[in-house]
C-alpha cells in the first residue's frame, strides 16, 4: 500500500465518499473544500484507491482531520491506521518542534475504537467539556 499526499481529486473524493454510505455534497463544493485543505492523503492498493482523510488548520496550534474514509472491503486491513500515520507524521513535520498542537475532529460511532486506539479521547471528558456541531444551511 502507499500513500500519496495532496493528490486527491474532487471525482476521487466523492467515489471515496459514497463508498462508506455518506450522502455527498456537490462536486463545486468539493472543489472548494479541496482548495481551501491543508493536506489531503490518498491511500492507494496497487494502484486501486482504497481510502483518503484531509486535514484542516491553522498550522500553529489546531489541526481538524475530516473526511476519514476507507472503503468497505478495506477495512481493518491497515489502511486507517497507514493514512493516520502520514497525517501525523505530516502534521509534526510542519509544526515548530517545541510546539504543542491539537488534533480534533468528530467521529462516527464505529470510529471510536479506531480512533482511541491511536490516542484520542471521547468527548466529554473529565478536564472538559463535549465536542460540538452546528450545520448551517
Amino acid at each position: 500500500m502507499e500513500i500519496r499526499i495532496n493528490t486527491l481529486t474532487p471525482e476521487l473524493f466523492l467515489e471515496l465518499y459514497q463508498s462508506v454510505g455518506w450522502e455527498p455534497p456537490c462536486i463545486a463544493q468539493v472543489r472548494t473544500a479541496l482548495k481551501n485543505t491543508m493536506a489531503t492523503f490518498t491511500c492507494y492498493d496497487e494502484n486501486a484507491p482504497v481510502g483518503m482523510v484531509r486535514l484542516l488548520g491553522d498550522g500553529g496550534m489546531s489541526f481538524y482531520v475530516k473526511d476519514f474514509a476507507v472503503i468497505p472491503s478495506h477495512q481493518g486491513k491497515g489502511v486507517g491506521t497507514r493514512l493516520w500515520e502520514a497525517l501525523e507524521k505530516y502534521v509534526k513535520a510542519t509544526k515548530d518542534p517545541a510546539w504543542a498542537v491539537s488534533l480534533e475532529l468528530i467521529s462516527s460511532k464505529e470510529g471510536i475504537a479506531f480512533y482511541k486506539k491511536h490516542g484520542f479521547e471521547e468527548r466529554p471528558c473529565d478536564w472538559d467539556g463535549p465536542g460540538m456541531l452546528k450545520m448551517v444551511r
